[in-house]
């Protein structure tokens, strides 16, 4: 703020600075016409900007909580992970929790009077204590080990209607719904929505022809950054002879996340830079019409011992504070305008004050000021290469 003072005093006492805000507010009409081009170009970026991050933001946030796991599945050819090779996992530093889960594809029922719920849905046998790491309750609790007690996703509650202490059939056995899950949305560990969690002791009753290893394997890890030599350890580990199970690293899905993301925002600029190009041919129609109309005048003030470097100064000055002003004009509706529309569509406005956002304002703001100045270059050097005696001999 002090320095923007300090500057502002500086271009109040030269002379030139004065001339080129009295050669703005004479041609108010297109002053304003050029303002405006600026300042829709600015918002036009700075928006597309703020709109391509949002939705990383927002994509990314979702994944967040997967994104400190690798999923272990059997490799291509077998059939499922052992003890064993569980065992070999938890000699892997780093590691938080290990998860082992058995899973099946099933139809489910729920008789509520004359009608019959059916429903696609994936079985887990999954510790209670384990499963209590990777989701949260909507209401209910979680089931008793030994139990016929029974946790659904969100998804399948609300597509069945069920409520807590209903019973619902999977092969003519009856569980108990004794809580439901919170939405989780897509997950790449487990279909949080679309499950049924149930003990290890049910599940068996369910499936006793079932093979005695697990269908794939959660790992937490307790570092982020050594997720991959996690991953990598255990490769080691397991795969020594033969590829026995498959490392999946969730970070990956993330990262890509990222690189999209980071590319549609680029696109959306791109396409907002078309209005500041427009405002920039704006901006040098503007300019050699005042150079024209201003030629007698140049004439008289290179009479009068100004240089060329004078002259283009005192152009370049009015394309700058035309610019300046114009881009926070722009910068400021572009913040107005980003805060209500996403206060009014989605009553989420974090995504706008995060640090990366207000980057793509101030590129905006800045890109407006360089498109200012690049439009005034070829008039402010046409005016200074004009010859006095011919300036003033102009009609």
């Amino acid at each position: 703020m002090k320095i923007t003072k300090e500057l502002s005093g500086l271009l109040s006492n030269n002379m030139y600075a004065e001339l080129a805000k009295r050669n703005l507010k004479r041609q108010s009409v297109r002053t304003v016409l050029a303002a405006i081009g600026i300042i829709i170009g600015v918002i036009a970026i700075s928006s597309m900007g703020i709109l391509g991050n949002s939705l990383k933001l927002s994509v990314t946030e979702s994944f967040a909580d997967i994104g400190d796991k690798l999923i272990v599945s059997p490799a291509p050819g077998e059939d499922y992970i052992t003890d064993k090779q569980i065992d070999q996992m938890r000699k892997v530093s780093n590691i938080e929790n290990i998860i082992p889960v058995s899973t099946s594809g099933e139809v489910i029922e729920y008789k509520d009077g004359g009608t019959t719920y059916q429903t696609y849905v994936s079985v887990y046998d999954i510790k209670k204590e384990d499963l209590e790491k990777l989701v949260e309750l909507e209401d209910g609790r979680f089931f008793k080990p030994g139990s016929t007690d029974c946790v659904v996703g969100y998804s399948v509650a609300d597509n069945m209607e069920l409520t807590l202490g209903q019973k619902i059939e999977i092969d003519d056995k009856k569980l108990r719904v004794v809580g439901i899950l919170k939405e989780r949305g897509m997950g790449f560990d487990i279909s949080t929505d679309s499950g049924v969690f149930t003990s290890a002791e049910m599940y068996e009753k369910l499936y006793p022809d079932e093979d005695e290893g697990y269908d794939q394997v959660i790992i937490i890890v307790k570092d982020l950054d050594e997720i991959d030599t996690v991953s990598d350890e255990i490769d080691e580990r397991i795969n020594k002879k033969d590829e026995l199970v498959t490392v999946f690293a969730t970070n990956m899905i993330t990262e890509s996340l990222d690189d999209v993301f980071s590319s549609i925002s680029l696109f959306l600029m791109g396409i907002g830079s078309i209005s500041l190009l427009v405002a920039g041919v704006s901006i040098l129609n503007v300019m050699l019409m005042s150079t024209m109309e201003r030629t007698k005048e140049i004439g008289i003030m290179k009479a009068v011992g100004a240089s060329r470097k004078d002259i283009l100064k005192m152009f370049l000055l009015e394309a700058l504070f035309l610019g300046v002003i114009a881009s926070t004009a722009g910068a400021i509706l572009t913040i107005c305008g980003s805060y209500l529309v996403m206060e009014l569509l989605v009553r989420n406005t974090s995504y706008l004050f995060t640090l990366s956002s207000m980057f793509y304002v101030t590129e905006g703001f800045f890109f407006g000021i360089a498109t200012s100045l690049v439009g005034g270059m070829y008039p402010a050097w046409k005016a200074s290469r004009m010859k006095p005696l011919d300036a003033l001999r102009y009609e």
